[in-house]
């Protein structure tokens, strides 16, 4: 909360993006899928064959990376989109809330007599957006479990 005070970033949406990108747990899931899942062999073959490191990243390393790339899309956006506590803390212009913010707001603005209707309305609105980014990305889940299925 300092450092976005400091640095000029309260009340934007950027502190609530990039620490869900460089979160140590994706890192760590990154590493332990290329271990189990890349074979070194490929990548000096490779680089017998000529290729250069950022041609061999592209072209060979990353469409096998596809999977745990879309699980961690998944799991990141789906954290941020749900992300309570740190929205409550830098957001504060109004029109800026995200939506457990705003559910929150809504549920609490007359605790004896607030619609359920309309909170689980808004519930099922915050729900979509999740919904589409996981059909989105589960083709490549499947061909990623589809793939590491094939044995020689």
């Amino acid at each position: 909360f300092s450092m976005c005070t400091d640095w000029g970033l309260r009340d934007t949406y950027i502190p609530l993006i990039v620490p869900a990108i460089a979160a140590p747990a994706v890192f760590f899931f990154m590493i332990q899928y290329m271990k189990s899942s890349l074979p070194i062999d490929i990548i000096e073959a490779a680089r017998i064959d000529g290729s250069g490191e950022f041609r061999t990243f592209n072209t060979i390393v990353l469409p096998m990376l596809k999977p745990a790339l879309a699980v961690q899309a998944i799991f990141s956006f789906v954290a941020s989109w749900n992300n309570y506590f740190l929205p409550a803390l830098i957001i504060d212009t109004s029109t800026k809330k995200t939506m457990p913010i705003m559910i929150a707001q809504l549920r609490s603005a007359d605790f004896l007599k607030f619609d359920m209707g309309q909170v689980y309305m808004f519930i099922f609105i915050a729900i979509i957006p999740v919904i589409i980014v996981y059909f989105c990305l589960s083709k490549f889940i499947i061909a990623g479990v589809s793939l590491g299925g094939v044995k020689e």
